[in-house]
């Protein structure tokens, strides 16, 4: 499927995967473009990020993401790395609820397509796996730009409800703000709406605040699962990147997502051109415009380093007590509780655990708003603390005179805890690698694999 019909071109992509595209004309800026947007398959390198921090996967135990969760890599891995994952899981069995095809919606211009030929509801309705034949493309052009045209656009649904709902609908917005809304579609948290066919949905009617969500997710009484060890009904956050940016002193100047990481250059013949290698562009100090606030990029680079250190460490802080909170939770349930005596040490825990995720989970929140960041780390700790105060009563009250926390010094040890059966998930995944993604599904769902 071309999703740009004027002036299709056919170009060789790096390992082997082709593509067709369009561009108002095959002239040298575009070609350039292309060229750095190519260069994303280069970006092979991605780290294991729960056997980074463990804690994770016991505070995510229940959910998909404590069987694997990895750092992202460039965007012509995007339909490859959700194809591979343990995550998608595989086929579903007769009489199993099968994953919805909504896990594509961010990972390919075919989603939108498709939602075009099937409606929205009609394209959620189907599940990942039958999906996955039909989608031939990663990220590129149309996901961002009108056909034939260098115009921003937004085609996705969610995200053009979710930019009315806060009031900032995108043919009304400045130009800085359009560029990351247009990363937004995707750079932002969401759930899949059970009553309407698991349909991503942005959870913004209240605003777009961890506050203002968490509003949203608790009058809805929503939750995506249950942990299995205390009970607590958890939503999770998903890469927030737009709503902590949008708060922020960069994006009150009028610095937006492209200002950094999609860097104004220059080629060798004086074409001016947009670096569509979407990565972290600090080594280009001046390109960015950092210097316009920033005394240096030694200066810059200190002050994100600093910010890193100081919410790593309050965020290791912060999920161990959440951990033991869990813990204790579930001694509690054990002893005989009920819901009337811990519901409002188990809320405590749900808040808590937002918060650090909606931080954590947010990638680059040291360099978008750490002052964000840190109040809401902050907060989870005041949160989780009175959680376990009324959980030391509790347990108190009920004999309980010990409680037993689990190792999670390495990532083997805490899946083992939760018991999560990693072996027998990935002999489960390779077969239906082997079976149908190699066999039956594009080269861009087998990129780099």
């Amino acid at each position: 499927m071309n999703p740009f019909p004027h002036s299709a071109v056919t170009l060789p992509i790096l390992l082997g995967l082709s593509l067709s595209f369009s561009v108002v004309a095959a002239d040298k800026t575009s070609s350039l473009q292309y060229q750095t947007w190519a260069q994303t398959a280069e970006e092979l390198q991605r780290e294991d990020m729960l056997e980074k921090n463990p804690a994770s996967v016991i505070l995510w135990a229940g959910s998909a993401y404590a069987k694997e969760y990895h750092s992202p890599r460039g965007h012509h891995f995007a339909v490859a790395d959700v194809s591979h994952s343990l995550r998608s899981g595989v086929s579903p069995k007769a009489g199993e609820t099968a994953l919805s095809a909504s896990c594509w919606t961010c990972k390919t211009p075919d989603a939108p397509r498709l939602m075009k030929e099937l409606g929205v509801e009609g394209f959620s309705a189907k599940s990942f796996a039958e999906q996955g034949p039909e989608i031939q493309n990663p990220v590129y052009c149309s996901d961002c730009h009108t056909q034939g045209s260098a115009e921003l656009t937004l085609p996705r649904p969610h995200a053009q409800d979710a930019m009315a709902k806060v009031h900032k609908p995108f043919g009304e917005q400045n130009q800085s703000m359009q560029q990351s809304q247009v990363c937004g579609q995707c750079h932002v948290t969401y759930y899949f709406q059970p009553e309407r066919q698991d349909k991503v949905n942005i959870p913004w009617i209240f605003g777009n605040s961890a506050d203002e969500i968490e509003k949203y997710y608790d009058a809805r009484q929503f939750f995506e699962w249950v942990h299995p060890v205390s009970r607590t009904p958890l939503v999770k956050a998903r890469h927030p990147e737009f709503e902590h940016w949008n708060r922020s002193a960069h994006a009150k100047a009028g610095i937006s997502c492209v200002t950094c990481h999609m860097t104004q250059e220059t080629s060798a013949d004086g074409k001016s051109f947009t670096n569509h290698k979407i990565t972290n562009h600090l080594p280009d100090f001046e390109a960015a415009k950092c210097s316009s606030c920033h005394q240096s990029q030694q200066q810059i680079t200190q002050l994100i380093t600093d910010n890193k250190a100081l919410l790593e460490a309050k965020a290791q802080q912060l999920q161990e007590l959440l951990i033991k909170a869990h813990y204790e939770a579930g001694a509690a349930w054990k002893a005989g509780a009920q819901w009337q005596q811990i519901g409002y040490a188990i809320m405590g825990i749900r808040h808590a655990q937002w918060r650090w995720d909606f931080a954590m989970s947010s990638h680059g929140i040291h360099a978008h708003n750490a002052k964000e960041g840190e109040a809401l780390l902050e907060k989870g700790l005041e949160q989780i603390r009175a959680a376990r105060e009324i959980l030391s009563k509790l347990n108190a009250d009920l004999d309980v005179t010990r409680v037993d926390y689990p190792d999670y010094s390495t990532k083997a040890k805490a899946q083992a805890a939760i018991g999560v059966e990693l072996e027998k998930l990935t002999e489960e995944k390779q077969a239906f690698i082997e079976t149908e993604v190699k066999k039956h599904w594009s080269k861009a769902a087998n990129f780099g694999y």
